[in-house]
């Protein structure tokens, strides 16, 4: 990784995705997690704190960015929930067949290279039964604000460590084998509309 990456980018990343706003999204989206818990890319851990230790057994905590892991030391010592590390990419997901019963997505998919392959990872570790939370950014229903997420798109991911404005959420979960039992759209307030349109729910394998 670059300098930028490893040293600059998990301090940017930390305090656009620690907002009010988007820490309500997560809050609001955690509470429906339970039993063994898979987290793809977990950052710098923002989420650890609205985990519930009454419904949540572990969270496995899935990230490639060692800049991240690091600046999750914090999080990481306040947390309600055992936490293991898994320092891979989600298009690389060590464990085994069946084995998670929640699989946690926050602000993630947009920055996975290879989707097709992270979420074809996600559905075999997720048991039958279990449900994938998602909480994502993508493209925007509105023609102006998606052509302006298409032009800012080359240049926004090579600043935003990957990061796609534009990807069709629902589009590449049904793509990756999930079937959506619950889906919520909108913008989100107080939020530039080209990073702002949200799609939050639950799918299942």
């Amino acid at each position: 990784m670059s300098f930028y990456e490893q040293h600059i980018l998990p301090h940017v990343i930390d305090l656009a995705c620690g907002d009010k706003v988007i820490m309500d999204e997560r809050s609001s989206l955690l509470g429906a997690a339970e039993g063994r818990v898979l987290e793809v890319g977990m950052g710098s851990g923002l989420n650890l704190r609205y985990y519930n230790p009454d419904k949540v057994d572990f969270v496995w905590g899935l990230e490639p960015s060692e800049g991240m892991r690091k600046k999750a030391r914090k999080n990481l010592a306040r947390s309600p929930v055992q936490v293991e590390w898994l320092g891979l990419p989600g298009e690389e997901i060590p464990l085994d067949n069946h084995s998670a019963d929640t699989v946690v997505l926050t602000f993630t998919l947009c920055t996975i290279p290879d989707w097709q392959a992270a979420l074809k990872q996600m559905h075999r570790v997720l048991k039958p039964g279990g449900r994938l939370l998602f909480c994502e950014h993508g493209a925007a229903p509105d023609e102006s604000v998606a052509r302006w997420q298409d032009r800012i798109n080359p240049v926004w991911k090579k600043v935003a460590g990957g990061c796609h404005l534009n990807r069709r959420i629902p589009e590449l979960l049904a793509q990756g084998g999930f079937t959506i039992g619950d889906l919520q759209m909108d913008y989100l307030p107080k939020t530039p509309r080209i990073a702002g349109f949200r799609y939050k729910g639950y799918a299942t394998p």
